[in-house]
């Protein structure tokens, strides 16, 4: 328990530091930001606990690491030199005067709850790895984590195209990836987590950690993913013929 206690710890300085920098640049969007590095940094920590002697958790801090730092990166990239991101700057605007203390507590905080729930396949590995060897569990984790991994990073390159481009303002982003899902990097991020969890079902009361891809899929199904998102697009006539013939999430063909 006392490794448990150490992550929820250093999570909550961590997620602290970031609320303070939202304050000073008036941007809570860096919340964004802050999440993939959380991840990394709980690896990190579990890697450190076994001395940086077990293979699978070499593995996985690897894994988060790529995953982490380039969600991160493409983050900061994107909302470069722009305005903050229309999710949060409404957030901020119905708050009135308590939006200080409320985007503590309910936007770094709170995201710092889910970074420690999600993150417990990772947790799981510093507590109970018993330094096994590889098997055939590792491998198809591996794979699942490396297809889900593949789906974010295309289907974000492809929608940073097509947004850079003047011609398609106003319009729907509906090739490539986005043909057969109408969020396939989102797809592409419960994906990975869910390989992750299954190279950690692996050690002792891995199995428990299933609440941490449960949780992440949920969030992104039902609450701060697809349905918030999609909520800007009310009313869009375009949005709506590609929300009818499109799947929502998995990738499936497109609807005649």
């Amino acid at each position: 328990m006392s490794f448990f206690l150490k992550i929820a710890i250093l999570i909550f300085f961590y997620m602290s530091f970031w609320f303070l920098l939202a304050i000073l640049r008036k941007r809570n969007d860096l919340a964004d930001i802050a999440w993939g590095l959380g991840f990394v940094i709980v690896a990190f920590l579990s890697l450190m606990e076994k001395n940086f002697s077990s293979l699978r958790s070499i593995i996985v801090f690897v894994l988060v690491f790529l995953w982490g730092l380039r969600l991160s990166t493409h983050i900061f990239l994107r909302n470069k030199g722009k305005k903050e991101d229309f999710r949060y700057k409404n957030w901020r605007e119905k708050w009135g005067k308590n939006w200080v203390l409320k985007t503590y507590f309910q936007v770094f905080l709170l995201q710092g709850v889910f970074l420690f729930i999600i993150s417990l396949p990772i947790s799981f590995l510093g507590v109970f790895e018993g330094y096994q060897s590889l098997n055939l569990l590792d491998f198809i984790g591996i794979f699942i984590w490396t297809i889900g991994f593949l789906f974010e990073i295309i289907a974000d390159y492809q929608l940073l195209i097509f947004k850079s481009d003047p011609k398609n303002k106003g319009k729907i982003m509906d090739k490539g990836l986005w043909q057969y899902s109408r969020h396939p990097n989102y797809f592409g991020e419960v994906t990975l987590w869910w390989g992750i969890f299954i190279i950690c079902i692996n050690v002792k009361n891995g199995f428990l950690s299933i609440i941490g891809p449960l949780t992440i899929s949920f969030l992104i199904l039902k609450v701060s993913g697809i349905p918030l998102l999609e909520a800007k697009y009310q009313g869009n006539k375009l949005f709506e013929e590609y929300k009818r013939k499109t799947s929502a999430f998995f990738p499936l063909p497109p609807k005649q």
